[in-house]
């Protein structure tokens, strides 16, 4: 069953639908365990969409660790869903972006001793050296997300140098939840809420997304000013068990039981 958590986010009648991308990192992680072809993560983005995806989330980390190369230029050449390209504030990242021209980028934090992202962007400090960056990618027709922590100074950096969205980090609230922390998980919810009120309030579009699952999904999917989750870890996980087109059928569920409105808009052309 869903868990519920005090929330002061609650159904709106006039919020916007919300769409559901879904990372398929792992899955290339599965298949770099043995090397070779299978699974394959283009396959798993057709799964996905076919049940209900939005758009597909992958991450081209410096070190290569997961999605590959060869995997971001399959995923743009089969275009049946719009390619969301997390990356690194790198040249080399620049390059294959302008060249791949994926649907969006969202600028993340990258450490190669990390095991997956933990925690938002500093965009504040960096405002300099992501204003060229961000009209770089702009200029090549690519939207432009900063993957950041729901802070009202990181918010105003992302306005700043003109990105087209934010992406909130959402893993100290899932950790929260996970750890039965209700009053830290109310603090951290209400801080989504704020950061949603102000980024929205600036001309951002909202997302959301990192350690995402069934129980603590839909106060989040809640708050009126979020139009896009993005979530992976734990709907591969579950695809163990389900298969991967019940795992996302059952996510798509959950966040449209959150919202009151038409069908799901389709990613900004």
């Amino acid at each position: 069953m869903t868990s519920r958590t005090a929330s002061p986010a609650h159904k709106v009648k006039s919020a916007p639908p919300i769409r559901l991308g879904i990372n398929i990192d792992h899955v290339a992680t599965l298949r770099n365990a043995r090397g070779g072809v299978h699974p394959d993560p283009l396959r798993a983005a057709e799964i996905a969409v076919q049940a209900g995806a939005d758009n597909i989330t992958a991450h081209l980390r410096e070190d290569r660790r997961h999605i590959r190369d060869e995997d971001i230029a399959r995923l743009t050449a089969a275009a049946f869903a719009p390619l969301n390209l997390e990356m690194a504030i790198t040249e080399e990242m620049l390059a294959i972006a302008r060249k791949a021209r994926p649907h969006a980028c969202c600028l993340v934090p990258e450490r190669r001793q990390e095991l997956t992202t933990e925690g938002g962007l500093d965009a504040a400090s960096q405002v300099k050296t992501l204003k060229p960056f961000v009209g770089t990618l702009r200029d090549a027709g690519i939207q432009v997300a900063l993957f950041i922590d729901p802070d009202p100074a990181q918010v105003e950096a992302a306005r700043a140098v003109g990105a087209d969205a934010v992406e909130f980090h959402t893993g100290t609230y899932c950790g929260a939840a996970t750890a039965g922390n209700r009053a830290a998980q109310a603090r951290e919810l209400r801080r989504v809420v704020d950061a949603a009120r102000l980024a929205a309030a600036a001309g951002l579009e909202v997302h959301a997304g990192h350690g995402l699952d069934y129980e603590n999904v839909l106060p989040v999917a809640e708050i009126p000013e979020i139009v896009e989750l993005n979530i992976g870890h734990h709907l591969v996980g579950e695809a163990v068990f389900v298969g991967l087109g019940d795992s996302v059928r059952r996510m798509k569920a959950i966040m449209q039981s959150a919202r009151i409105g038409p069908a799901q808009p389709k990613a900004k052309a």
